[in-house]
């Protein structure tokens, strides 16, 4: 792909989104993180978009703007960090499933593209992780849908997708969460969520919770199981004063 065509699709992006990511950017048009830097540096020399950390924005979004895309960029970046340290757990061989939420998702793309945890068996109540395997073109890649009602972020809930999660084997299931709570545990962002979370804790052989720094202490609308209840967390910060009870739980924490 010419510099020229390179940089027109990254313009689409910052116009489709208000922010874009560099690693994100270079994953999606196959090529390097300095090389994606010097498209952004030579687009903000044109006024086309403004660079913020580990990312570009539209060059005419406010003050305000500018600092809540610079947030979302940072999570992002943290969130994919979280992903492909949870991807370090998949055994390739096995069967497993990824819950629904933007974390899981990056974790299913990281997944889609790494050959090397082939085969593998994914089971998930999302439609865009679904989509986001499925781009492998890998036989060896197996994707199960639950069914469910479906959601406009394409999320499948209700019995149905409880009840695939209970039915199905699984070694391993990746929890998204809204929030952790050393004292009341895990919450979801919706009440349906929390039910698709519930059965996948309690029906995979090992329950792992995806979590970048923002959501400890941030709450969910719907708890659905104690920290006691889970296997591990993967994030890439943990509170000082909450080790010593992540400790005592016996929770195994993977750092990103």
């Amino acid at each position: 792909m010419l510099a020229a065509e390179r940089r027109s699709r990254i313009l689409g992006e910052v116009d489709d989104l208000g922010v874009v990511r560099i690693t994100q950017l270079a994953e999606d048009l196959a090529v390097s993180d300095m090389t994606i830097r010097r498209d952004l540096t030579a687009l903000a020399a044109r006024g086309l978009v403004r660079k913020v950390h580990g990312g570009a924005v539209a060059p005419h979004l406010s003050a305000h703007e500018r600092h809540a895309a610079h947030r979302d960029a940072v999570t992002a970046e943290r969130e994919q960090g979280v992903a492909e340290a949870a991807a370090g757990l998949v055994a390739p061989g096995s069967s497993i499933a990824i819950g629904a939420g933007r974390t899981a998702t990056l974790l299913a793309v990281h997944i889609a593209a790494t050959p090397s945890l082939r085969p593998l068996t994914v089971t998930t109540n999302s439609l865009p992780i679904a989509e986001a395997l499925h781009r492998s073109n890998d036989p060896r890649l197996t994707t199960i849908v639950t069914g469910g009602t479906r959601l406009g972020s394409g999320t499948l809930v209700g019995p149905l997708a409880a009840s695939a999660f209970a039915h199905l084997p699984m070694s391993m299931a990746f929890i998204d969460v809204a929030g952790i709570s050393t004292t009341h545990g895990l919450s979801a962002r919706t009440a349906d969520d929390a039910a698709a979370s519930r059965s996948l804790v309690g029906s995979a052989a090992r329950s792992v919770i995806l979590a970048e720094r923002s959501k400890w202490g941030a709450n969910g609308s719907a708890w659905f199981a104690t920290l006691a209840e889970v296997d591990a967390i993967v994030t890439d910060f943990v509170p000082p004063d909450q080790k010593r009870r992540l400790y005592d739980l016996s929770a195994q924490i993977v750092l990103a």
